[in-house]
């Protein structure tokens, strides 16, 4: 039987409106101790602001914190769903580079994944492992 991510995934995911602030994100990064939150339109995910996102598109850019998040935050998101298989998911999260994976369905938000999250099930620790390491020797444009 196969591990599905729904068995695995954070279902208590704090998330931000594409209309609050830059500031706003960066206070809920630093109070939930994560680099990644989801942005959500009438629970919609349309994209993830990151601590990588602040910092080269807000303050390398010299923008306000009062700014809204989607002037700054990630669109492009690469996304997975709650019945798809756990070693899908890490193979996934490896060929795009990437820590942490919003789990949707039907254009909901329901979880998110991060590599921690495979790494403690003792069954994925290599997966894990690699898709970190993977990420991890990535190049970053």
């Amino acid at each position: 039987m196969t591990l599905k991510i729904k068995e695995i995934m954070t279902t208590d995911v704090r998330a931000i409106s594409a209309n609050d602030s830059i500031s706003e994100a960066a206070n809920i990064m630093k109070e939930l101790d994560v680099g990644a939150v989801p942005v959500l339109d009438n629970h919609i995910l349309v994209g993830m602001i990151t601590d990588r996102d602040l910092v080269l598109r807000a303050v390398a850019e010299g923008k306000s914190s009062d700014e809204r998040v989607s002037t700054i935050m990630t669109k492009d998101i690469t996304s997975a769903t709650s019945d798809m298989d756990v070693h899908k998911v890490a193979d996934i999260m490896a060929s795009k580079q990437i820590r942490r994976i919003p789990i949707v369905d039907n254009g909901r938000l329901v979880g998110i994944v991060s590599i921690g999250d495979m790494a403690v099930e003792d069954i994925f620790e290599n997966e894990a492992g690699e898709a970190l390491h993977t990420i991890s020797m990535g190049v970053r444009h």
